[in-house]
């Protein structure tokens, strides 16, 4: 079975990391830009208002693959994904194109002026996005229940490869950053939805199950709102933290850093995160080969982890490839340095996610990750009011955060494993 998890895993694997490379891009070409501390803190705070509606959608794959078993599945499945991007893309629709509205995220990150036109332009150019977003992680979800997974990263690597490229283009002609990072997202991610909808209508879906229950949106709400909570608030636990650090002294350079190192460190939680769709999947038949093949993947990403934090690798990346300078430079390796601990985290939590998935009592997921949220919320605030809020105790605060939310859906499987065995 080992041999059949890592010829399924390692192209997600890959693919997480692939996924993320992309944000790394746009730092380093933010940080090659004049006054590039205020421009990778503006991309920032508009990220931070976006990234809630966007990451909410994160386990539409799961639930593609958990519900689209049929054909007449999988299209309410579809038709749920675009009701569900309508709905998600109203209110940042609204903060931008409303008169008046600017106000939301002025209030929520201490920002004004200039920056903050820039922020709503970024918001204007990339609402439309979470369209594009919902309907490429529902066909991602089909090609993942097919086992197709080496074709999902070639297609994400072909659109990093386009985006990648617009990004050097914007850079080298001179483009504002706001066109340079909008039209290298938007151009990649209509390559990447069109390719995947090419493959997937070619026979993406491999499974061809009996309906023998009338699949209903009410099914599927039940079990995405738990799941989409969960990743409605991983995207908020930034920006939360992102508004407590402008308003220090210094800020700009302090969220540049944290900007920058929490993206870098992302490139090492995400292959932890597709484990994941281990669970939903092969199911509980083999938990026992389950458990050890996390094991043996957190080992090894853990460990290349802490040899870039604590190596000279970590300048390496930092200053020669993204080309951070400056006081952020400094600031940003340690803040890598102190999420070291949070792979080990999301380890322990996505085994009790994955079998909450397939049992489909996904309330736990939600739980927990609000808890993380006022965890961080809570946290944040109290460093603020003491005054002792930098962006080291912004990166343990994060990490705090993982601990409650592991520690919750730990102890909630767990009980709910315990009910289901009596």
């Amino acid at each position: 079975m080992k041999r059949q998890y890592w010829k399924f895993y390692w192209p997600l694997a890959l693919t997480g990391m692939v996924m993320l490379l992309a944000r790394q891009f746009q730092n380093g070409t933010l940080s090659r830009y004049p006054n590039a501390a205020r421009q990778l803190a503006t991309f920032a705070f508009a990220s931070g208002m976006l990234m809630p509606f966007m990451s909410a959608l994160g386990f539409l794959p799961q639930m593609a693959n958990v519900f689209g078993r049929s054909c007449t599945a999988r299209r309410r499945c579809l038709r749920f994904t675009f009701m569900l991007c309508a709905a998600l893309a109203a209110i940042p629709a609204c903060i931008a194109l409303v008169p008046g509205a600017e106000i939301v995220p002025a209030r929520i990150f201490g920002i004004a002026d200039e920056q903050l036109a820039v922020v709503i332009l970024y918001l204007r150019l990339l609402t439309p996005m979470l369209f594009v977003q919902g309907l490429k992680q529902y066909y991602t979800g089909l090609l993942v229940q097919a086992k197709r997974t080496g074709l999902v990263t070639v297609l994400h690597g072909s659109a990093l490869a386009l985006m990648g490229s617009l990004l050097a283009v914007g850079l080298h002609r001179g483009w504002q950053p706001v066109v340079t990072l909008a039209a290298s997202q938007i151009c990649a991610g209509l390559l990447h939805l069109a390719l995947l909808f090419g493959f997937a209508r070619r026979g993406g879906a491999g499974i061809q199950e009996p309906e023998t229950k009338h699949l209903t949106y009410l099914d599927m709400a039940r079990f995405f709102w738990p799941v989409a909570l969960t990743s409605l608030m991983f995207a908020l636990s930034r920006p939360i933290i992102y508004s407590y650090v402008n308003r220090t002294p210094g800020a700009e350079p302090k969220i540049a850093a944290l900007r920058v190192a929490f993206d870098l460190a992302l490139i090492f939680h995400m292959p932890v995160n597709q484990l994941r769709h281990l669970f939903v999947t092969f199911g509980f038949k083999d938990m026992p080969g389950l458990r050890r093949f996390i094991l043996l993947v957190l080992a090894g990403v853990l460990g290349i982890m802490l040899l870039v934090a604590l190596s000279p690798l970590s300048m390496l990346v930092l200053r020669d490839l993204l080309g951070v300078r400056g006081a952020v430079l400094p600031m940003a390796r340690q803040v890598l340095l102190t999420v070291c601990l949070i792979p080990v985290l999301v380890a322990v939590r996505n085994y009790f996610h994955g079998r909450a998935m397939v049992s489909r009592t996904t309330v736990s997921m939600g739980l927990g990750a609000t808890l993380r949220v006022a965890a961080i919320w809570l946290a944040s605030w109290a460093g603020y009011a003491t005054g002792m809020l930098n962006h080291t105790l912004a990166a343990l605060i994060l990490t705090l955060g993982f601990a409650v939310e592991t520690l919750t859906v730990a102890l909630v499987g767990r009980r709910q494993r315990h009910v289901c065995s009596l």
